[in-house]
């Protein structure tokens, strides 16, 4: 089955099945089917899509409920080190950050439900990002925790003189710190 069950609860890889030729490759990026076989329902209703040069480092990045977004990451053209972390209060993976090598060769998708702060880092000369988004961006509702926070230790495998950061990013509160109305349930 493509669906790979991290050690962090409702964070999943999907690894697509790609049919290659001589013409090329052809796979489906995303199956409603496929998902709803494994219990994941979803509906998507935005994506979204980014390009980033390396060293490029967003994040970590979140909307507050009632308007938080389970993400379904993937890159285009590129590689980049995918980052989450759990910031459901009373998960057992509670401020715990995970991270994976989305590639356009590796095909790997990163499924990051509601209740997790994103970002990820550039590790190619270029990066195209898209996500699948279930709920709508909504301003009010954004919140973040600083990319380098101590207390994650999250090694974003680029040298910090080559980091590309936004100075919205840079002042992220520490997770101790951050906006949060996620609680976790089983």
């Amino acid at each position: 089955m493509p669906i790979i069950q991290t050690e962090f609860p409702g964070l999943i890889i999907f690894e697509p099945t790609v049919i290659k030729d001589s013409r090329g490759y052809f796979f489906e990026s995303y199956s409603e089917r496929v998902f709803q076989a494994e219990g994941i329902i979803t509906r998507f209703v935005q994506d979204n899509q980014s390009k980033s040069s390396y060293g490029v480092i967003r994040g970590l990045h979140y909307q507050l409920n009632p308007h938080a977004q389970t993400k379904l990451v993937r890159v285009l053209s590129g590689k980049i080190l995918d980052v989450a972390v759990d910031i459901r209060t009373g998960s057992p993976t509670y401020g715990k950050a995970f991270s994976l090598e989305l590639s356009a060769e590796n095909n790997k998708q990163l499924l990051i439900p509601k209740g997790f702060a994103h970002g990820f880092s550039v590790l190619s000369e270029t990066a195209e990002v898209m996500y699948k988004c279930d709920e709508f961006y909504n301003q009010e509702s954004e919140a973040g925790i600083l990319f380098n926070d101590a207390t994650l230790n999250i090694d974003w495998q680029i040298p910090t003189d080559k980091a590309v950061i936004s100075e919205k990013d840079q002042r992220q509160p520490s997770l101790l710190n951050c906006k949060n109305n996620f609680v976790f349930e089983q």
